[in-house]
Protein backbone atom coordinates (compact mmCIF):
# COMPACT_ATOMS: atom_id res chain seq x y z
CA UNK A 1 0.00 0.00 0.00
CA UNK A 2 1.51 3.41 -0.94
CA UNK A 3 2.42 5.62 2.09
CA UNK A 4 -0.19 8.19 1.09
CA UNK A 5 -3.02 5.68 0.72
CA UNK A 6 -5.88 6.23 3.18
CA UNK A 7 -6.59 3.69 5.93
CA UNK A 8 -8.71 1.02 4.26
CA UNK A 9 -11.58 0.85 6.82
CA UNK A 10 -12.09 4.62 6.83
CA UNK A 11 -11.90 4.87 3.05
CA UNK A 12 -14.41 2.03 2.75
CA UNK A 13 -16.90 3.78 5.09
CA UNK A 14 -16.47 7.06 3.19
CA UNK A 15 -17.06 5.34 -0.15
CA UNK A 16 -20.12 3.52 1.18
CA UNK A 17 -21.66 6.76 2.45
CA UNK A 18 -20.88 8.59 -0.78
CA UNK A 19 -22.50 5.76 -2.76
CA UNK A 20 -25.77 5.84 -0.82
CA UNK A 21 -28.75 6.93 -2.85
CA UNK A 22 -32.47 7.48 -2.35
CA UNK A 23 -34.19 7.00 1.00
CA UNK A 24 -31.15 5.34 2.62
CA UNK A 25 -29.00 8.41 1.99
CA UNK A 26 -31.68 10.70 3.45
CA UNK A 27 -32.20 8.48 6.48
CA UNK A 28 -28.48 8.45 7.26
CA UNK A 29 -28.32 12.24 6.82
CA UNK A 30 -31.20 12.73 9.27
CA UNK A 31 -29.62 10.39 11.84
CA UNK A 32 -26.28 12.18 11.56
CA UNK A 33 -28.05 15.49 12.11
CA UNK A 34 -29.76 14.16 15.22
CA UNK A 35 -26.35 13.16 16.57
CA UNK A 36 -25.34 16.84 16.66
CA UNK A 37 -28.12 17.46 19.18
CA UNK A 38 -26.52 14.92 21.50
CA UNK A 39 -23.37 17.07 21.64
CA UNK A 40 -25.31 20.11 22.87
CA UNK A 41 -26.71 20.89 26.32
CA UNK A 42 -27.83 19.09 28.37
CA UNK A 43 -26.26 15.90 26.93
CA UNK A 44 -22.74 17.16 26.15
CA UNK A 45 -21.72 14.01 24.24
CA UNK A 46 -19.09 15.94 22.31
CA UNK A 47 -17.43 12.90 20.59
CA UNK A 48 -20.56 12.27 18.50
CA UNK A 49 -19.53 15.26 16.38
CA UNK A 50 -16.63 13.10 15.16
CA UNK A 51 -19.27 10.88 13.58
CA UNK A 52 -21.79 13.47 12.44
CA UNK A 53 -19.61 15.93 10.51
CA UNK A 54 -17.24 13.49 8.77
CA UNK A 55 -20.34 11.52 7.79
CA UNK A 56 -21.90 14.66 6.34
CA UNK A 57 -18.75 15.50 4.38
CA UNK A 58 -18.62 11.97 2.94
CA UNK A 59 -22.32 12.05 2.06
CA UNK A 60 -21.75 15.37 0.29
CA UNK A 61 -19.06 13.75 -1.87
CA UNK A 62 -21.74 11.54 -3.37
CA UNK A 63 -24.06 14.37 -4.38
CA UNK A 64 -24.49 14.41 -8.17
CA UNK A 65 -26.01 17.87 -8.47
CA UNK A 66 -26.52 21.05 -6.53
CA UNK A 67 -30.08 19.92 -5.78
CA UNK A 68 -28.81 16.68 -4.32
CA UNK A 69 -26.24 18.55 -2.19
CA UNK A 70 -28.89 20.93 -0.85
CA UNK A 71 -31.20 18.02 -0.03
CA UNK A 72 -28.48 16.22 1.95
CA UNK A 73 -27.81 19.35 3.99
CA UNK A 74 -31.49 20.09 4.48
CA UNK A 75 -32.30 16.58 5.71
CA UNK A 76 -29.25 16.64 8.00
CA UNK A 77 -30.49 19.97 9.40
CA UNK A 78 -34.04 18.69 9.76
CA UNK A 79 -32.83 15.72 11.82
CA UNK A 80 -30.81 18.06 13.99
CA UNK A 81 -33.42 20.74 14.59
CA UNK A 82 -36.38 18.40 15.00
CA UNK A 83 -34.52 16.66 17.82
CA UNK A 84 -33.08 19.86 19.31
CA UNK A 85 -36.36 21.82 19.22
CA UNK A 86 -38.98 19.17 20.01
CA UNK A 87 -39.72 21.02 23.25
CA UNK A 88 -41.54 23.71 21.27
CA UNK A 89 -44.48 21.30 21.15
CA UNK A 90 -44.78 21.57 24.94
CA UNK A 91 -45.90 25.18 24.61
CA UNK A 92 -49.03 24.16 22.71
CA UNK A 93 -50.01 21.69 25.41
CA UNK A 94 -49.35 24.24 28.16
CA UNK A 95 -51.31 26.96 26.36
CA UNK A 96 -54.14 24.60 25.43
CA UNK A 97 -54.12 26.14 21.95
CA UNK A 98 -54.36 23.88 18.88
CA UNK A 99 -52.56 21.01 20.57
CA UNK A 100 -53.07 18.97 17.40
CA UNK A 101 -50.78 21.46 15.60
CA UNK A 102 -47.80 20.96 17.93
CA UNK A 103 -45.99 18.34 15.79
CA UNK A 104 -46.57 20.46 12.70
CA UNK A 105 -45.12 23.52 14.44
CA UNK A 106 -41.96 21.61 15.34
CA UNK A 107 -41.73 20.27 11.80
CA UNK A 108 -42.18 23.71 10.22
CA UNK A 109 -39.62 25.31 12.53
CA UNK A 110 -37.13 22.48 11.92
CA UNK A 111 -37.73 22.69 8.17
CA UNK A 112 -37.11 26.45 8.16
CA UNK A 113 -33.91 26.14 10.22
CA UNK A 114 -32.74 23.24 8.03
CA UNK A 115 -32.60 25.55 5.02
CA UNK A 116 -29.31 26.89 6.34
CA UNK A 117 -27.41 23.57 6.49
CA UNK A 118 -28.90 22.98 3.05
CA UNK A 119 -27.31 26.21 1.82
CA UNK A 120 -24.01 25.13 3.39
CA UNK A 121 -23.96 21.92 1.35
CA UNK A 122 -25.10 23.79 -1.74
CA UNK A 123 -22.24 26.30 -1.48
CA UNK A 124 -19.77 23.58 -0.50
CA UNK A 125 -20.73 21.50 -3.53
CA UNK A 126 -20.32 24.50 -5.82
CA UNK A 127 -16.93 25.48 -4.45
CA UNK A 128 -15.45 21.99 -4.26
CA UNK A 129 -17.05 20.19 -7.20
CA UNK A 130 -18.49 23.02 -9.26
CA UNK A 131 -15.76 23.01 -11.92
CA UNK A 132 -15.33 19.30 -12.14
CA UNK A 133 -12.53 19.39 -9.54
CA UNK A 134 -12.38 17.27 -6.45
CA UNK A 135 -10.18 19.38 -4.19
CA UNK A 136 -9.15 17.55 -1.04
CA UNK A 137 -7.30 18.45 2.09
CA UNK A 138 -7.73 20.83 4.94
CA UNK A 139 -8.61 23.82 2.80
CA UNK A 140 -11.77 21.89 1.96
CA UNK A 141 -12.55 21.25 5.63
CA UNK A 142 -11.77 24.84 6.60
CA UNK A 143 -14.16 26.09 3.94
CA UNK A 144 -16.83 23.65 5.14
CA UNK A 145 -16.47 24.90 8.74
CA UNK A 146 -16.55 28.52 7.56
CA UNK A 147 -19.68 28.01 5.49
CA UNK A 148 -21.35 26.27 8.42
CA UNK A 149 -20.47 29.15 10.74
CA UNK A 150 -21.64 31.76 8.25
CA UNK A 151 -24.96 29.91 7.97
CA UNK A 152 -25.33 29.96 11.76
CA UNK A 153 -24.81 33.73 11.70
CA UNK A 154 -27.39 34.03 8.93
CA UNK A 155 -29.92 31.92 10.82
CA UNK A 156 -29.42 34.16 13.85
CA UNK A 157 -30.44 37.21 11.84
CA UNK A 158 -32.97 36.09 9.22
CA UNK A 159 -35.79 33.88 10.53
CA UNK A 160 -38.44 36.24 11.93
CA UNK A 161 -35.88 38.52 13.54
CA UNK A 162 -33.31 35.78 14.04
CA UNK A 163 -33.19 32.43 15.80
CA UNK A 164 -29.61 31.66 16.94
CA UNK A 165 -30.67 28.63 18.97
CA UNK A 166 -28.68 25.36 19.17
CA UNK A 167 -25.52 26.78 17.61
CA UNK A 168 -22.81 24.13 17.35
CA UNK A 169 -20.36 26.04 19.56
CA UNK A 170 -22.50 25.38 22.63
CA UNK A 171 -21.11 21.85 22.58
CA UNK A 172 -18.10 23.28 24.44
CA UNK A 173 -20.12 24.46 27.46
CA UNK A 174 -18.87 21.72 29.85
CA UNK A 175 -15.32 23.09 29.50
CA UNK A 176 -14.79 26.41 31.27
CA UNK A 177 -11.37 26.63 29.61
CA UNK A 178 -12.65 26.15 26.06
CA UNK A 179 -15.48 28.65 26.32
CA UNK A 180 -13.01 31.45 27.18
CA UNK A 181 -12.36 31.52 23.42
CA UNK A 182 -15.75 33.29 23.17
CA UNK A 183 -14.19 36.37 24.78
CA UNK A 184 -12.23 36.72 21.51
CA UNK A 185 -14.48 35.33 18.77
CA UNK A 186 -17.88 34.76 20.40
CA UNK A 187 -20.11 31.73 20.00
CA UNK A 188 -19.49 31.67 16.24
CA UNK A 189 -15.78 31.27 16.86
CA UNK A 190 -16.54 28.29 19.06
CA UNK A 191 -18.77 26.89 16.31
CA UNK A 192 -16.03 27.19 13.71
CA UNK A 193 -13.52 25.42 15.93
CA UNK A 194 -16.01 22.64 16.76
CA UNK A 195 -16.96 21.96 13.14
CA UNK A 196 -13.39 22.23 11.83
CA UNK A 197 -11.97 19.84 14.44
CA UNK A 198 -14.92 17.43 14.17
CA UNK A 199 -14.93 17.32 10.36
CA UNK A 200 -11.15 17.03 10.07
CA UNK A 201 -11.13 13.20 10.41
CA UNK A 202 -13.00 13.06 7.09
CA UNK A 203 -9.66 13.75 5.41
CA UNK A 204 -8.37 10.37 6.61
CA UNK A 205 -10.50 8.81 3.87
CA UNK A 206 -8.43 10.67 1.28
CA UNK A 207 -4.81 10.20 2.38
CA UNK A 208 -2.69 8.98 5.28
CA UNK A 209 -0.83 12.26 5.06
CA UNK A 210 -3.95 13.84 6.48
CA UNK A 211 -2.79 12.59 9.87
CA UNK A 212 -0.43 15.55 9.97
CA UNK A 213 -3.19 18.04 9.32
CA UNK A 214 -5.51 16.25 11.72
CA UNK A 215 -2.89 16.48 14.43
CA UNK A 216 -2.47 20.19 13.76
CA UNK A 217 -6.24 20.77 13.88
CA UNK A 218 -6.55 19.05 17.24
CA UNK A 219 -3.47 20.85 18.50
CA UNK A 220 -5.51 24.01 17.91
CA UNK A 221 -8.00 22.71 20.49
CA UNK A 222 -5.18 22.17 22.98
CA UNK A 223 -3.91 25.70 22.43
CA UNK A 224 -7.40 27.14 22.95
CA UNK A 225 -7.95 25.08 26.10
CA UNK A 226 -4.56 26.03 27.56
CA UNK A 227 -5.17 29.67 26.73
CA UNK A 228 -8.53 29.48 28.46
CA UNK A 229 -6.99 27.84 31.52
CA UNK A 230 -4.38 30.61 31.72
CA UNK A 231 -7.12 33.21 31.45
CA UNK A 232 -9.07 31.57 34.26
CA UNK A 233 -5.95 31.28 36.42
CA UNK A 234 -5.72 35.06 36.43
CA UNK A 235 -9.45 35.59 36.88
CA UNK A 236 -9.47 36.96 40.40
CA UNK A 237 -12.20 39.59 40.23
CA UNK A 238 -13.63 40.91 43.47
CA UNK A 239 -17.36 40.86 44.11
CA UNK A 240 -19.18 44.18 44.16
CA UNK A 241 -19.10 45.27 47.82
CA UNK A 242 -22.34 45.81 49.71
CA UNK A 243 -24.63 44.13 47.15
CA UNK A 244 -26.55 41.07 48.31
CA UNK A 245 -28.79 39.31 45.78
CA UNK A 246 -31.74 37.02 46.31
CA UNK A 247 -33.04 35.12 43.28
CA UNK A 248 -36.55 33.70 43.71
CA UNK A 249 -37.64 30.59 41.80
CA UNK A 250 -41.25 29.83 42.75
CA UNK A 251 -41.76 26.98 40.24
CA UNK A 252 -45.33 27.81 39.24
CA UNK A 253 -46.66 25.73 36.36
CA UNK A 254 -47.81 27.63 33.30
CA UNK A 255 -51.15 25.81 33.42
CA UNK A 256 -51.93 27.41 36.80
CA UNK A 257 -50.08 30.70 36.38
CA UNK A 258 -52.91 32.90 35.10
CA UNK A 259 -55.89 31.26 36.81
CA UNK A 260 -57.83 34.03 38.57
CA UNK A 261 -58.43 32.06 41.74
CA UNK A 262 -54.70 31.27 42.12
CA UNK A 263 -53.07 34.59 41.30
CA UNK A 264 -53.05 35.83 44.89
CA UNK A 265 -51.53 32.55 46.08
CA UNK A 266 -48.81 32.81 43.44
CA UNK A 267 -47.97 36.33 44.60
CA UNK A 268 -47.82 35.21 48.22
CA UNK A 269 -45.49 32.35 47.33
CA UNK A 270 -43.04 34.84 45.84
CA UNK A 271 -43.34 37.09 48.87
CA UNK A 272 -42.80 34.20 51.27
CA UNK A 273 -39.65 33.07 49.47
CA UNK A 274 -38.40 36.65 49.30
CA UNK A 275 -38.77 37.21 53.05
CA UNK A 276 -37.10 34.03 54.27
CA UNK A 277 -34.23 34.77 56.70
CA UNK A 278 -30.91 35.57 55.04
CA UNK A 279 -27.39 35.04 56.36
CA UNK A 280 -26.20 38.31 54.83
CA UNK A 281 -27.77 41.68 54.19
CA UNK A 282 -29.88 41.75 51.03
CA UNK A 283 -30.12 44.76 48.78
CA UNK A 284 -31.88 43.31 45.74
CA UNK A 285 -34.63 40.67 45.35
CA UNK A 286 -35.35 39.44 41.82
CA UNK A 287 -38.48 37.65 40.60
CA UNK A 288 -38.78 36.03 37.15
CA UNK A 289 -40.65 37.01 34.00
CA UNK A 290 -44.36 37.85 34.63
CA UNK A 291 -43.95 36.74 38.25
CA UNK A 292 -46.42 39.42 39.36
CA UNK A 293 -49.69 38.31 37.70
CA UNK A 294 -51.21 41.79 37.84
CA UNK A 295 -51.00 45.07 35.93
CA UNK A 296 -48.86 46.73 38.58
CA UNK A 297 -49.23 50.22 37.10
CA UNK A 298 -52.94 50.04 37.95
CA UNK A 299 -52.74 48.11 41.24
CA UNK A 300 -51.40 50.26 44.11
CA UNK A 301 -52.72 47.74 46.63
CA UNK A 302 -50.76 44.92 45.01
CA UNK A 303 -47.65 47.10 44.88
CA UNK A 304 -48.04 47.80 48.58
CA UNK A 305 -48.16 44.08 49.23
CA UNK A 306 -45.05 43.52 47.10
CA UNK A 307 -43.29 46.23 49.12
CA UNK A 308 -43.29 43.80 52.04
CA UNK A 309 -40.79 41.69 50.07
CA UNK A 310 -38.46 44.60 49.30
CA UNK A 311 -35.26 44.51 51.39
CA UNK A 312 -34.63 47.39 53.78
CA UNK A 313 -33.30 50.31 51.72
CA UNK A 314 -33.29 47.95 48.75
CA UNK A 315 -35.19 47.21 45.55
CA UNK A 316 -37.27 44.37 44.11
CA UNK A 317 -37.24 43.58 40.40
CA UNK A 318 -40.14 41.66 38.95
CA UNK A 319 -41.50 40.74 35.57
CA UNK A 320 -45.09 41.77 34.83
CA UNK A 321 -47.37 42.57 31.93
CA UNK A 322 -47.84 46.31 31.38
CA UNK A 323 -50.82 47.92 29.66
CA UNK A 324 -51.71 51.40 28.43
CA UNK A 325 -54.68 52.78 26.45
CA UNK A 326 -54.28 53.96 22.87
CA UNK A 327 -55.80 57.02 21.20
CA UNK A 328 -58.11 54.76 19.19
CA UNK A 329 -59.76 53.44 22.32
CA UNK A 330 -57.88 50.15 22.43
CA UNK A 331 -54.85 49.30 24.48
CA UNK A 332 -51.25 48.20 24.14
CA UNK A 333 -49.49 45.57 26.23
CA UNK A 334 -45.82 45.01 26.96
CA UNK A 335 -43.84 42.23 28.56
CA UNK A 336 -41.98 44.27 31.15
CA UNK A 337 -39.60 44.41 34.07
CA UNK A 338 -40.49 46.75 36.96
CA UNK A 339 -38.25 48.03 39.75
CA UNK A 340 -40.27 48.47 42.96
CA UNK A 341 -38.98 50.27 46.07
CA UNK A 342 -39.92 49.86 49.71
CA UNK A 343 -42.80 52.32 49.34
CA UNK A 344 -44.40 50.23 46.62
CA UNK A 345 -43.48 52.71 43.89
CA UNK A 346 -42.37 51.68 40.42
CA UNK A 347 -39.10 53.57 39.95
CA UNK A 348 -38.02 52.08 36.60
CA UNK A 349 -39.52 49.97 33.81
CA UNK A 350 -38.02 48.07 30.91
CA UNK A 351 -40.14 46.72 28.02
CA UNK A 352 -39.05 43.65 26.08
CA UNK A 353 -38.17 44.45 22.47
CA UNK A 354 -37.18 41.09 20.96
CA UNK A 355 -40.54 39.34 20.95
CA UNK A 356 -41.18 35.64 20.37
CA UNK A 357 -43.00 35.00 17.06
CA UNK A 358 -46.34 33.26 17.57
CA UNK A 359 -45.73 33.45 21.33
CA UNK A 360 -46.01 37.19 21.92
CA UNK A 361 -47.13 38.31 18.49
CA UNK A 362 -48.40 36.81 15.24
CA UNK A 363 -46.18 37.63 12.25
CA UNK A 364 -47.97 38.77 9.12
CA UNK A 365 -51.19 39.06 11.10
CA UNK A 366 -52.96 40.58 8.12
CA UNK A 367 -52.33 37.37 6.19
CA UNK A 368 -52.36 34.72 8.91
CA UNK A 369 -55.43 33.99 11.02
CA UNK A 370 -53.40 32.27 13.73
CA UNK A 371 -53.66 32.76 17.47
CA UNK A 372 -50.57 33.44 19.54
CA UNK A 373 -49.82 31.10 22.44
CA UNK A 374 -49.86 33.65 25.25
CA UNK A 375 -53.26 34.68 26.72
CA UNK A 376 -55.23 37.42 25.02
CA UNK A 377 -55.81 38.42 21.43
CA UNK A 378 -53.69 41.57 21.45
CA UNK A 379 -50.09 41.29 20.25
CA UNK A 380 -47.43 42.50 22.63
CA UNK A 381 -45.74 45.77 21.66
CA UNK A 382 -42.00 46.12 21.25
CA UNK A 383 -39.87 48.11 23.65
CA UNK A 384 -37.26 50.60 22.42
CA UNK A 385 -34.28 48.22 22.57
CA UNK A 386 -31.27 47.53 24.76
CA UNK A 387 -31.05 49.79 27.80
CA UNK A 388 -28.72 50.31 30.70
CA UNK A 389 -30.79 50.92 33.82
CA UNK A 390 -29.47 52.76 36.85
CA UNK A 391 -31.12 52.29 40.23
CA UNK A 392 -30.16 53.70 43.64
CA UNK A 393 -27.47 51.68 45.37
CA UNK A 394 -26.95 49.24 42.46
CA UNK A 395 -24.43 48.99 39.63
CA UNK A 396 -25.97 49.77 36.22
CA UNK A 397 -27.39 46.70 34.48
CA UNK A 398 -28.78 45.47 31.17
CA UNK A 399 -32.23 43.82 31.49
CA UNK A 400 -33.03 40.92 29.16
CA UNK A 401 -36.40 39.20 29.17
CA UNK A 402 -36.71 35.57 28.07
CA UNK A 403 -34.88 34.76 24.86
CA UNK A 404 -33.44 38.25 24.42
CA UNK A 405 -30.38 36.72 26.09
CA UNK A 406 -29.67 34.25 23.26
CA UNK A 407 -28.57 36.90 20.74
CA UNK A 408 -24.78 37.27 20.73
CA UNK A 409 -23.57 40.82 20.37
CA UNK A 410 -27.04 42.24 21.10
CA UNK A 411 -27.42 42.03 24.88
CA UNK A 412 -26.03 45.38 26.05
CA UNK A 413 -26.21 49.03 25.07
CA UNK A 414 -22.81 49.57 23.45
CA UNK A 415 -22.60 53.30 24.13
CA UNK A 416 -23.49 52.86 27.80
CA UNK A 417 -22.09 49.50 28.89
CA UNK A 418 -23.54 48.04 32.10
CA UNK A 419 -21.74 46.30 34.98
CA UNK A 420 -24.00 43.23 34.92
CA UNK A 421 -26.77 41.60 32.93
CA UNK A 422 -30.11 40.34 34.21
CA UNK A 423 -32.12 37.71 32.39
CA UNK A 424 -35.61 37.01 33.74
CA UNK A 425 -37.54 34.26 32.04
CA UNK A 426 -40.44 31.85 32.31
CA UNK A 427 -39.41 28.52 30.82
CA UNK A 428 -42.45 26.79 32.31
CA UNK A 429 -43.77 26.86 28.74
CA UNK A 430 -41.38 24.05 27.86
CA UNK A 431 -41.99 21.70 30.77
CA UNK A 432 -39.36 19.22 31.91
CA UNK A 433 -37.44 19.11 28.64
CA UNK A 434 -34.05 20.00 27.24
CA UNK A 435 -35.25 23.50 26.26
CA UNK A 436 -34.60 25.27 29.59
CA UNK A 437 -31.11 23.72 29.83
CA UNK A 438 -30.29 24.92 26.32
CA UNK A 439 -31.60 28.36 27.25
CA UNK A 440 -29.43 28.57 30.37
CA UNK A 441 -26.30 27.54 28.48
CA UNK A 442 -26.84 30.22 25.85
CA UNK A 443 -27.47 32.87 28.48
CA UNK A 444 -24.35 31.80 30.34
CA UNK A 445 -22.09 32.27 27.33
CA UNK A 446 -23.13 35.91 26.95
CA UNK A 447 -21.19 36.56 30.19
CA UNK A 448 -17.98 35.23 28.60
CA UNK A 449 -18.51 37.23 25.39
CA UNK A 450 -19.13 40.51 27.18
CA UNK A 451 -16.95 40.05 30.27
CA UNK A 452 -19.96 40.96 32.40
CA UNK A 453 -21.68 38.72 34.97
CA UNK A 454 -25.12 37.31 34.17
CA UNK A 455 -27.84 36.88 36.77
CA UNK A 456 -30.64 34.62 35.57
CA UNK A 457 -33.98 34.16 37.34
CA UNK A 458 -36.44 31.65 35.89
CA UNK A 459 -39.91 30.72 37.10
CA UNK A 460 -39.34 26.96 36.95
CA UNK A 461 -35.58 26.97 36.33
CA UNK A 462 -32.84 27.05 35.42
CA UNK A 463 -31.83 30.03 37.60
CA UNK A 464 -28.25 30.92 38.40
CA UNK A 465 -25.44 33.36 39.09
CA UNK A 466 -22.75 33.38 36.40
CA UNK A 467 -19.54 35.37 36.78
CA UNK A 468 -17.85 37.38 34.04
CA UNK A 469 -15.86 34.33 32.90
CA UNK A 470 -18.95 32.14 32.50
CA UNK A 471 -18.42 30.14 35.70
CA UNK A 472 -21.62 29.17 37.50
CA UNK A 473 -21.46 30.42 41.09
CA UNK A 474 -24.85 29.06 42.11
CA UNK A 475 -27.73 27.35 40.33
CA UNK A 476 -31.28 26.11 40.91
CA UNK A 477 -32.26 23.24 38.64
CA UNK A 478 -35.42 22.66 36.66
CA UNK A 479 -38.63 22.10 38.61
CA UNK A 480 -37.22 23.26 41.96
CA UNK A 481 -38.73 25.73 44.45
CA UNK A 482 -36.06 27.77 46.13
CA UNK A 483 -33.91 30.85 46.46
CA UNK A 484 -30.30 31.76 45.74
CA UNK A 485 -28.55 34.27 47.98
CA UNK A 486 -25.34 35.54 46.45
CA UNK A 487 -23.01 38.51 46.28
CA UNK A 488 -22.84 40.40 42.99
CA UNK A 489 -19.91 39.17 40.85
CA UNK A 490 -17.69 41.89 39.49
CA UNK A 491 -17.23 42.76 35.80
CA UNK A 492 -13.96 42.82 33.91
CA UNK A 493 -12.09 46.10 34.10
CA UNK A 494 -12.16 46.40 30.29
CA UNK A 495 -14.51 45.04 27.64
CA UNK A 496 -13.51 41.78 25.98
CA UNK A 497 -12.13 41.78 22.46
CA UNK A 498 -15.42 40.26 21.31
CA UNK A 499 -17.24 43.23 22.83
CA UNK A 500 -15.18 45.43 20.50
CA UNK A 501 -14.98 43.24 17.39
CA UNK A 502 -18.28 41.38 17.53
CA UNK A 503 -18.49 38.88 14.63
CA UNK A 504 -16.21 40.63 12.14
CA UNK A 505 -13.18 38.35 12.78
CA UNK A 506 -15.32 35.30 12.01
CA UNK A 507 -16.09 36.74 8.59
CA UNK A 508 -12.37 37.36 8.20
CA UNK A 509 -11.76 33.65 8.83
CA UNK A 510 -14.39 32.76 6.22
CA UNK A 511 -12.75 34.98 3.61
CA UNK A 512 -9.29 33.65 4.49
CA UNK A 513 -10.46 30.04 4.05
CA UNK A 514 -12.08 30.83 0.71
CA UNK A 515 -8.89 32.54 -0.40
CA UNK A 516 -6.88 29.50 0.71
CA UNK A 517 -9.08 27.20 -1.37
CA UNK A 518 -9.11 29.46 -4.44
CA UNK A 519 -5.38 30.17 -4.26
CA UNK A 520 -4.71 26.46 -4.01
CA UNK A 521 -6.82 25.91 -7.11
CA UNK A 522 -4.92 28.60 -9.03
CA UNK A 523 -1.61 27.05 -8.05
CA UNK A 524 -2.85 23.62 -9.16
CA UNK A 525 -3.94 25.03 -12.51
CA UNK A 526 -0.61 26.78 -12.99
CA UNK A 527 1.36 23.59 -12.29
CA UNK A 528 -0.88 21.62 -14.64
CA UNK A 529 -0.30 24.13 -17.44
CA UNK A 530 3.49 23.97 -17.16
Amino acid sequence: MPPSSPPAPIARIADQLAALQGPRRLLVAALLGALVTMALPPFHLLPVLLIAFPGLVWLAAGARSWRGAFLIGWVFGFGHFASALYWVAEAFSVAGVAVWAAPFAVAVLAAACAIFPGLVLLAYHGLIFGRGERSRGFARIAVFASLWTAAEWLRGHVILGGFPWALTGYAWMPSESMIQFASLFGILGLSWVAVFAAAAPATLAWSRRSLIGLTISWLLLVIIAVGGAVRLAGADIADVPGIGLRLVQANISQFHKWQDDLRAAHLERHIALSTEPADNLLSLVIWPETAAPYLLDNEPGIRARIAAAVPADGILLTGAVRSAPTESGGYQVWNSLHAVNGDGEIIATYDKFHLVPFGEYTPFRALLSLAKLTPGETDFSRGPGNQTIRLPGLPPFSPLICYEAIFPGAVVEQRDRPDWMLNITNDAWYGISIGPYQHFAQTRLRAVEEGIPMIRVANTGVSGVVDSHGRVRAMLGLGVVGIIDSPMPGALARPTLYAWWRDWPVFGILLACLAWLLFGRSSTHARAAE
